[in-house]
């Protein structure tokens, strides 16, 4: 009979043939006492990712999403309050810098999060409660997590406020134990929609339903505060001129002082995987916040496309929202994000060798992590490092700021969102054929 377990003797094997290497006590030792980073830690990249760029935008005071997974809504954020700084000449300095609330937009967030896992719910209720899709939907119902497409629908459905009107609450910045509680009634919600309610026709679903999102209502407005319906606008700018507007709501505010208007802009994802062919478009299902919303559209282009998109973005002095996989070969103190920052495989005496299209395939990696491009460094057109604005505070990095060398952007960079503006007449002609349905289990169905 085969022997299918670890004997005895494999392991005798095992120790003798490590302990005959001596180099391996000498590694084992460092990293024991130091820690796998610190040991494996390569100096010269550290010398070489340096902080200056041959195209740059000077955007500010770095924000802070702190305890939260709200980085999408931080990135274009970001990217709205330095076009409107820009409109009124406003300060962006670290002390006085303007900034827009992300509280805000995380409540209205989560109500129509939880409003669209309901929907999602009563759609699939003849479904068994331990299928694939259900219990998919069942795993984490609310999250902060985004996408571009969903920062597009909140919005243009309720615009954006300054953070003096909505700021941030303890649960806003700590939002762990808000979510788990959030979570539990959805799903306790969800148990009512598909057993009590089974046979019961759409209609009177959703009017239970609707029960359901009053009480949701009042619990972000436990956790969050409520949101502003109208509000005054005060602000002085750079001369130390004071402006007043007066009784505006977030829409108005939106449509009046932001010169980026978001749904001019389309996301561009790297997916080099052998089922998804460059150059189609494709939508994720059952993923997204607002239900009679702008779905979640993906154009997959090679990642030489990508770059060159959001170059020519940088290059027009406008910041460039971005997704990508960031704990991978990441120094978080230091913000660097290269592939030589860490000997892994010279300190190890080990190979990795799975292909991007590998790691997504194999559960690797996926995208995790929204920030906003504010610089390249050109050397003869071609890019070799990337400025980065983060909202991980200004503690981490260059004052906050990153730095990606280019060859860590081709390994886990998957998305930039640009202007519809830049795209060639062949990319904005695939934007308006059907896009292919991804399954929600899908690595690009993942949120930032």
């Amino acid at each position: 009979m085969e022997d299918k377990g670890i004997s005895k003797e494999l392991l005798k094997n095992f120790s003798e043939d490590y302990c005959k290497d001596w180099r391996s006590k000498i590694v084992s030792n460092a990293i024991i006492k130091n820690g796998i980073n610190n040991t494996a830690l390569n100096r010269d990249s550290i010398i070489k990712m340096q902080h200056t760029f041959s195209e740059e935008i000077k955007t500010g005071k770095i924000t802070d999403q702190k305890k939260s997974g709200r980085c999408w809504l931080f990135a274009g954020l970001n990217k709205l309050r330095y076009a409107i700084a820009q409109k009124l000449d406003l300060n962006l300095s670290e002390k006085e810098g303007f900034e827009l609330s992300q509280a805000y937009l995380m409540f209205w967030d989560k109500l129509e999060k939880a409003n669209y896992f309901l929907e999602s719910i009563i759609e699939t209720r003849r479904e068994k409660t331990d299928s694939r899709l259900v219990m998919w939907l069942l795993n984490d119902p609310m999250q902060d997590g985004g996408q571009w497409d969903m920062f597009i629908n909140l919005v243009e459905k309720y615009g954006i406020v300054p953070q003096y009107v909505m700021p941030e609450s303890f649960h806003s910045s700590d939002s762990s134990l808000m979510d788990k509680i959030l979570n539990l009634k959805l799903r306790e919600c969800s148990k009512v929609l598909r057993e009590d309610l089974k046979e019961r026709e759409e209609r009177e679903l959703r009017v239970k339903k609707e029960g359901m999102i009053k009480e949701f209502y009042a619990l972000l407005c436990h956790f969050l505060g409520e949101p502003p319906k109208v509000f005054d606008f005060e602000y002085r700018d750079k001369k130390n001129n004071f402006h007043r507007d007066r009784n505006l709501t977030p829409l108005k505010f939106y449509k009046k002082y932001s010169s980026v208007k978001v749904s001019d802009y389309i996301s561009i994802i790297n997916a080099p995987t052998k089922y998804k062919p460059f150059g189609k478009t494709y939508t994720v299902k059952y993923l997204g916040n607002v239900k009679e919303g702008r779905k979640v559209l993906y154009l997959n282009l090679k990642i030489e496309e990508l770059k060159e998109l959001a170059i020519s973005q940088l290059k027009d002095k406008e910041p460039v929202w971005f997704g990508c996989d960031v704990g991978q070969m990441l120094g978080t103190k230091a913000g660097i994000m290269d592939l030589d920052l860490y000997n892994y495989k010279e300190v190890l005496d080990i190979s990795f060798d799975l292909s991007k299209a590998d790691r997504l395939n194999y559960g690797d990696s996926l995208l995790t992590h929204a920030m906003v491009f504010t610089g390249v460094n050109l050397v003869e057109d071609s890019p070799n490092r990337w400025k980065v604005e983060n909202s991980w505070g200004k503690d981490n990095g260059k004052n906050g700021f990153f730095v990606m060398s280019d060859e860590w952007f081709n390994q886990f960079m998957y998305q930039v969102v640009v202007n519809k503006k830049y795209l060639s007449e062949e990319f904005l002609a695939a934007l308006e054929k059907t896009p292919i349905e991804l399954e929600p289990w899908d690595p690009m169905g993942s949120l930032a």
